[in-house]
């Protein structure tokens, strides 16, 4: 079992030095606690303002401006919901191929340059974490999104916390048990657990353990007061739990891996049994897609404890709020 304790802040201090603060959300860790809490915030209140349409106080906000859906891999939710999002918010979106976009024909640098000159922001949905940095570091001015990663998938914790919050009226001190892969969304769930004084009991084979590096940034990030714990039980995480989360256990780019996979995380799938170990308004979350009868039966899935749609309708209200915040709008 390995518990987050507090480290320095010059850790987290060096970390931020490496992107240009409030232009880039690569990582929940760019967001400070007070900054997370206003962007969750925002996005609340920009949920229940959706019904009034064209006479919604941000109809209009970001008109004028432009996003740029840069996309290496498959998405549903994360493009679609960015899409809604700029354009109820007044503004424009334009979708290059991959191909033209990532650089396939041109260096990641030349495409960063020339989209710097026509859209505000660019939402990146790729490979290693390292190619948006060289993204980034690029340009002088373009606000950047990581719309996932192989190692983070930061808008996914947006909607995961404010799923959280409006089910349980607060998310600090509330305890989340994920079980599953220690992925890009365990990764992202961690950083969000430090910054908001959220629970979190991670339960993975031991060779799908979250690293240790990631669990450092945690500490770097934490201020104590919260428990981040990782073990190989299922049930010792979920034990009490107000939510319980899971994912897929073999993720886009891991296919080759999956009777692997399949094998090393029997004993992982949420079940009504697992959920009845939890506390007794404790909901299942999952940031979808999903595989009914692999990591989650279809009884708890599409059951009344289910929350799993509740986050995918919150990936537009928690992506429109970032928008806003991004272009300081």
């Amino acid at each position: 079992m390995t518990t987050t304790s507090p480290t320095p802040k010059s850790n987290q201090a060096a970390r931020t030095a490496l992107r240009a603060p409030g232009r880039t959300y690569l990582s929940v860790l760019d967001l400070t606690p007070s900054a997370l809490e206003a962007v969750l915030a925002l996005a609340g209140r920009l949920k229940k303002e959706r019904a009034l349409g064209p006479d919604a106080p941000t109809a209009r906000a970001l008109a004028g401006q432009s996003l740029a859906l840069l996309f290496d891999k498959p998405s549903l939710r994360t493009r679609t919901g960015f899409e809604i999002a700029m354009r109820e918010l007044g503004g424009n979106v334009t979708c290059p191929p991959s191909a033209d976009a990532l650089g396939t024909r041109e260096t990641l640098a030349d495409v960063a340059r020339t989209l710097e000159r026509w859209v505000s922001v660019a939402a990146i949905r790729t490979f290693e974490q390292s190619r948006l940095q060289e993204f980034v570091n690029a340009t002088a001015q373009l606000r950047v999104v990581n719309a996932l990663t192989n190692e983070e998938h930061p808008c996914q914790a947006l909607a995961d916390c404010l799923t959280i919050a409006e089910r349980c009226g607060s998310v600090r001190g509330r305890t989340l048990a994920y079980v599953g892969d220690g992925n890009n969304v365990a990764t992202s769930l961690t950083h969000a657990a430090v910054t908001l004084g959220m629970n979190l009991r991670l339960a993975s084979p031991e060779a799908y353990q979250l690293p240790e590096s990631t669990l450092a940034a945690a500490r770097a990030r934490g201020s104590g007061g919260m428990e981040i714990v990782q073990v190989t039980d299922p049930s010792e995480a979920v034990e009490g739990a107000d939510a319980v989360y899971t994912d897929v256990w073999t993720s886009m780019g891991q296919e080759a891996e999956s009777a692997r996979r399949m094998q090393a995380f029997e004993g992982y799938r949420v079940s009504s049994a697992l959920m009845d170990l939890a506390g007794p308004d404790a909901f299942f979350m999952h940031c979808l897609p999903a595989h009914r009868g692999e990591e989650v039966d279809a009884d708890v899935l599409d059951g009344p404890r289910s929350a799993v749609f509740d986050q995918a309708e919150n990936r537009l209200h928690t992506q429109k709020a970032l928008l806003l915040t991004l272009l300081g709008r």
